[in-house]
Parts: structure tokens; sequence; C-alpha cells
């Protein structure tokens, strides 16, 4: 599966403009919904799972990433989404610096593979300092969706 499969331009933004944790995941759940990714009626649903998935760890890894992730029953198959925070905030990181590349994943309930092969993907990814500050300076959706699949298509090579 590639990221891009599950990604689109729609569920995309360079301009997050919450500075709370909770706000940061009902800001990006909201550009599934407005993508057509997930259901407006399963957002509740879904913002449940975001938070209780954060209570066992934050997902804030370091370098500037936060990859908040959930399994929810009625997901009828996995959806991303990605948002840039101009100005970072703290997602209570790992590494304790400010977040600013969010990369939203939503799977389906019944099966961790697919959910952890993508999440390994998305680290690989981000891992890249170059690919991060690319991300950081889009300007716009589509720049950060080419970007996703440019560096993908060089990761498959």
């Amino acid at each position: 599966m590639k990221l891009v499969d599950i990604l689109q331009p729609g569920a995309i933004t360079v301009d997050l403009k919450s500075e709370k944790k909770d706000d940061i995941l009902s800001e990006l759940v909201d550009l599934l919904v407005t993508a057509g990714g997930i259901r407006k009626t399963d957002k509740s649903k879904i913002l449940d799972k975001l938070k209780e998935r954060e209570s066992l760890g934050s997902t804030g890894i370091g370098k500037g990433i936060g990859i908040p992730h959930a399994k929810c029953q009625s997901a009828k198959k996995m959806s991303a989404a990605i948002g840039i925070s101009r100005k970072g905030l703290d997602f209570r990181s790992l590494d304790g610096e400010p977040t600013y590349i969010f990369f939203l994943l939503i799977a389906p309930g019944e099966s961790p593979g697919p959910h952890l092969k993508c999440l390994a993907k998305i680290s690989r990814l981000l891992d890249d300092k170059f690919i991060r500050e690319m991300l950081r300076s889009a300007r716009n959706p589509q720049d950060v969706f080419n970007i996703v699949k440019t560096e993908e298509q060089k990761q498959a090579q």
C-alpha cells in the first residue's frame, strides 16, 4: 500500500490553526471528513479513539513530527491527513521539542497488519531531515502531496 493511495490533497493543510493537542486532533479529523475519508457521524468516535491512543503515550515521536493514529471499527478504509503547523506546538513529543508536521492515520479496526505497515512507511518517510524541511516549507496542500508522492517513489526504487 502506498501512502498516496490513502492520502487526498483535500485532507492536507499547510496552515493548522490550533495550538492545543486535542484541538489539533479535531482539526486533522475535520480534514478527513471534508475530503470524504471518513463520515462526519464518525468524527466523535474517531476523536475518542485518538485521545485514548494518546493516553497510552504521545504519538509525538520527536524531530518535529506527530503521527496520531487509531483503529476504528466504523472506518471503512485506511485514511490519512497531513497538517503543517507553522508555529509548532507542544504535542508532548518524546524529545520535548515543538511539533510541526502531523500525519494522521485512521485504520479499520479488524487487522493490525496494514495499519502497522503504514505507520512504518510514514516513520521512514519523515525520518529524512530534508523531507521534513521540504514539508515545513510547502506553500500549499498540492506541494505536500507531491513531496510525499515523489519521496515515496524514490524509496520504492
